[in-house]
């Protein structure tokens, strides 16, 4: 005869089971931590945080940092080879990988367009001179290999001015500065265009913390070019940024023709720069180099965040992007060939 069971007996498998949950609930928890903080870092633009500090400095290497994600993904699926309890952190670290890089890689396909019938084009160049350090006679070396038609030259006042524009005139370029010899050069822009596009009209804006000059008339017709620089998004200066990029919106949005070049100290993962481009076309992202890194030159190209753009209204379309070292500079020098309409 059998020994009645332990009244404890029934009980046994539930009192089991609750830590087993609770571990369970914790994993659970501890991967949603981890990903809710990749999350701030990647995605800080989708709830308005990119906006202020830290997340508008960090935001702007958002391709790295889903490279970096993707990686730990597939270590941690690894490790749930060894140990299978892990597997709720990887999950977690790919939704949010997976989500930047859907932000992120469409700049790297080119978007097609159809040419427009007829119409010239403009071949533009942007090259920030590092607060007039960078070697005049090797920019002047590049324009001549390019022969662009205009130029936009961030960090640059009349101080740099004066030594570039002896080594362009015999090249058939006029010079334009937003700043006098009294100012820094890094307070300034300078514009160059050829002598081809004829009487061109200069205007010098100062509603930005760097004065920027705009050229219109002459070959350019209706066409506005603008050398323009924003202030960088350092902790102090975020508001002064915004206000900056702020001003790209009435070329953007006007209703007539613009190219924009320069330094814009923004990504297009800045939500505040991609709203106020609204209108406007990235030459690297229509010709699909949207990943390729301006800034800093020490670094490699797909290491650093794009900063430089050239932008213009539609129809306008870019046909070409690419980048330039300038000795002297920490910044690329990019060109872009833009396709015109035919009016």
């Amino acid at each position: 005869m059998s020994a009645p069971p332990h009244p404890d007996a029934e009980t046994q498998p539930i009192r089991r089971e609750r830590p087993r949950r609770r571990v369970g609930a914790l994993r659970w928890a501890f991967a949603l931590l981890l990903a809710a903080g990749a999350a701030l870092a990647v995605l800080p633009d989708q709830v308005g945080l990119d906006t202020r500090s830290p997340f508008a400095q960090v935001i702007a290497f958002r391709p790295l940092m889903v490279a970096g994600l993707l990686v730990l993904v597939v270590l941690g699926a690894l490790i749930t080879v060894f140990a299978r309890r892990f597997w709720p952190v990887p999950v977690a670290l790919a939704v949010v990988a997976l989500i930047g890089a859907a932000l992120v890689l469409p700049r790297t396909v080119p978007v097609t367009t159809t040419p427009t019938a007829g119409g010239p084009t403009l071949k533009v160049l942007a090259a920030n001179v590092y607060e007039g350090r960078a070697d005049a006679d090797s920019l002047a070396a590049l324009i001549e290999a390019e022969d662009p038609d205009v130029v936009s030259i961030p960090e640059s006042g009349a101080n740099y001015e004066s030594q570039l524009a002896p080594l362009l005139e015999p090249m058939g370029y006029r010079t334009a500065a937003s700043v006098g010899p009294w100012e820094r050069d890094v307070t300034g822009n300078t514009v160059v265009w050829a002598d081809r596009l004829g009487d061109v009209r200069t205007r010098i804006g100062e509603d930005t913390r760097f004065p920027y000059v705009e050229i219109t008339g002459g070959g350019l017709g209706e066409l506005r070019f603008v050398a323009f620089h924003s202030v960088a998004p350092v902790p102090r200066s975020v508001a002064t940024w915004r206000s900056d990029l702020s001003e790209v919106q009435k070329w953007c949005s006007s209703g007539s023709p613009a190219i924009i070049a320069g330094d814009f100290n923004a990504t297009l993962d800045h939500s505040v720069f991609r709203d106020t481009i609204a209108g406007c076309g990235d030459a690297a992202a229509q010709t699909g180099n949207g990943l390729a890194g301006t800034w800093p030159t020490w670094a490699p190209q797909w290491l650093g965040p794009q900063i430089d753009h050239v932008l213009a209204t539609a129809p306008i379309t870019a046909e070409s992007f690419e980048t330039r070292l300038v000795p002297g500079s920490d910044h690329r020098a990019i060109v872009a060939t833009l396709r015109l309409p035919a009016s």
